[in-house]
C-alpha cells in the first residue's frame, strides 16, 4: 500500500533530522547511507527509497543545511528591520547601512548554532568542487546572496552612505569575499577570531568602504 502523503513528509522529516545530525558530528566525509540509516534505527533500504545513490544524499543535505541556514533566527537583521519599521518612509543612510551591516554579521559565525552550520558549510566545499553539478548549485546560492547583498549597497548608495563610484554589484562581491574569508578565519582559529573580534573587524571594513 502507498504510505499516505502525512506518513511520507513526516518519514522526509525525519531523515532531514537524521542528516542534520550525521553531518554536525562527522561532517560531509562522514555522510553516507549506513551513517543516516544508523541515526534512523532503519535500513538503508529505507533511505533507497529516497536517495538511490550518495550523491543524491549530499545533494538533499546540502538543501537542508540551506533551509536550516534560512530559518534559523538572526537576531541582526530583526534589530535591524526593527529599527527601519520606526521610519518606514525614510531611507537615510544610517539605516540602509544598518540593514547591510546587519544581514553581514548573520553570515558570520557568532553564536554555537551558526559556527556549527558554517562548519558544515565549508566543509561541503570540498565535495561540491568534486562535483560540476553541486558547484554550479553552490554558486547559485552565492549569487542569490550577492544579489541581497547588492541591493543592501545599492541602498546605502542612494543614501549616500556609500560612494557610488563602484557599481554595487562590485562592492556586494566584495564585501561576501571579505565575510566569507572571515569565517573561514574564525574556524581556523576561534581563539583569535572571537565574535567581538569578527564584529569590531566587520565595522573596520564597512568603515573602509565609506571612507574610499
Amino acid at each position: 500500500m502507498t504510505p499516505a502523503r502525512g506518513d511520507h513528509d513526516a518519514r522526509r522529516i525525519e531523515v532531514s533530522e537524521a542528516v542534520w545530525r550525521v553531518l554536525a558530528e562527522r561532517g560531509f566525509g562522514g555522510l553516507t547511507l549506513r551513517a543516516v540509516a544508523a541515526e534512523m534505527q532503519a535500513t538503508t533500504g529505507l533511505l533507497t527509497h529516497y536517495f538511490p545513490n550518495k550523491r543524491a544524499l549530499v545533494a538533499y543535505a546540502l538543501d537542508v543545511l540551506e533551509r536550516r541556514s534560512e530559518e534559523r533566527p538572526r537576531p541582526a537583521a530583526a534589530v535591524a528591520a526593527a529599527a527601519r519599521a520606526e521610519a518606514p518612509a525614510l531611507e537615510t543612510g544610517a539605516s540602509a547601512l544598518k540593514m547591510l551591516r546587519a544581514v553581514l554579521l548573520d553570515i558570520l559565525p557568532l553564536t554555537p548554532e551558526s559556527r556549527a552550520g558554517n562548519r558544515i558549510w565549508v566543509g561541503s566545499w570540498d565535495v561540491a568542487l568534486a562535483d560540476p553539478e553541486l558547484a554550479a548549485e553552490h554558486a547559485e546560492r552565492y549569487r542569490r546572496s550577492r544579489e541581497r547583498i547588492a541591493g543592501l549597497v545599492a541602498a546605502a548608495q542612494r543614501a549616500g552612505a556609500l560612494p557610488g563610484d563602484r557599481t554595487a554589484a562590485e562592492l556586494a562581491a566584495s564585501a561576501q569575499s571579505y565575510v566569507l574569508g572571515l569565517v573561514v578565519q574564525a574556524l581556523l582559529a576561534p581563539q583569535e577570531f572571537s565574535p567581538e573580534r569578527q564584529t569590531v573587524l566587520l565595522d573596520t571594513y564597512l568603515e573602509a568602504l565609506r571612507s574610499a
